[in-house]
């Protein structure tokens, strides 16, 4: 009988209860910033991130997830009796981290040339961020725990990839500026008039759809994007923020009332929150599906 472990990156903002709760491992993403060394999750949880964040003289650089960290967590399934690994990650386009599990897997059989008949890995490029990854890592897990064949799992999760969509609301331009994403001068203007962008994050780029004025503007065009986009309005939808819980949860309630589905509220880490600073909204849902 298949016996199938989960395993992904921590930019997959999944929360601890549920990485206990479902058996997910996580592999912490490498940051610097001013200098020193952390490992996401592991050096400081969630909440102790934003005051490094937000002290942080230089922006925050992350790295990929090594090849040995990978090789070692196939290796702790393989001897605890897994058939079955599933490494799903960010989006190959922003991270060397799908990059790592591939290589990793195939040191792993370099290694252990039997185990090829008794285990397998099975790499998963998300193309995507964030919780927009997670909460389908989440479900993989659950259906893991039913006893699903890991044939069904690789076809839900290349399903929703293909469907995926998030929509991205940031309260200020600092964070981009400092990370080079946009010039200083477009930043500049942006504050001064209020501006606040929309974007959507497809298939591992992002896209600005709207500029909005005021905060007050960024969660009622959230949710315009999602009626607009959301091919399937009783499919689940995520729900992420960084500090600002409270717009989290009004964002929801909008969800909530349009469809009749609860939308879980996660909250961001590192990987997000370095470039759109610690006040970001997001929403993932299952969008058009794309060939």
């Amino acid at each position: 009988m298949a016996k199938i472990k989960l395993l992904t990156d921590s930019a997959s903002d999944i929360p601890d209860s549920d990485l206990e709760q479902y058996g997910i491992e996580l592999l912490s993403i490498p940051i610097a910033v001013d200098g020193v060394g952390y490992f996401e999750r592991k050096s400081f949880s969630v909440e102790e991130w934003y005051p490094i964040l937000q002290n942080s003289q230089e922006i925050p650089v992350t790295s990929k997830v090594p090849e040995r960290d990978f090789l070692e967590g196939y290796q702790r399934a393989f001897d605890e009796g897994y058939t079955d690994v599933i490494a799903v990650t960010i989006s190959s386009t922003g991270s060397g981290t799908y990059d790592s599990a591939v290589m990793a897997r195939d040191s792993f059989y370099e290694q252990n040339p039997a185990a090829k008949e008794t285990f397998a890995i099975h790499p998963v490029d998300s193309r995507n961020y964030t919780i927009g990854y997670g909460c389908a890592v989440i479900q993989a897990a659950k259906m893991a725990q039913e006893g699903k064949a890991v044939e069904e799992i690789l076809a839900y999760l290349a399903d929703w990839f293909d469907c995926l969509e998030i929509f991205l609301g940031m309260y200020t331009l600092e964070y981009v500026k400092k990370s080079g994403r946009v010039s200083g001068l477009s930043a500049f203007v942006g504050e001064a008039l209020g501006l606040r962008p929309i974007l959507a994050m497809v298939e591992g780029k992002s896209t600005t759809i709207d500029k909005v004025r005021g905060d007050k503007n960024v969660v009622p065009s959230i949710f315009e994007a999602y009626k607009k986009n959301c091919a399937d309005k009783s499919a689940p939808v995520a729900i992420l923020y960084g500090t600002d819980k409270e717009s989290a949860q009004e964002l929801a309630d909008m969800v909530e009332k349009e469809t009749g589905v609860k939308a879980p509220l996660y909250q961001a880490g590192a990987a997000v929150s370095i470039n759109s600073g610690p006040r970001v909204i997001a929403l993932a849902c299952r969008g058009k599906k794309r060939t």
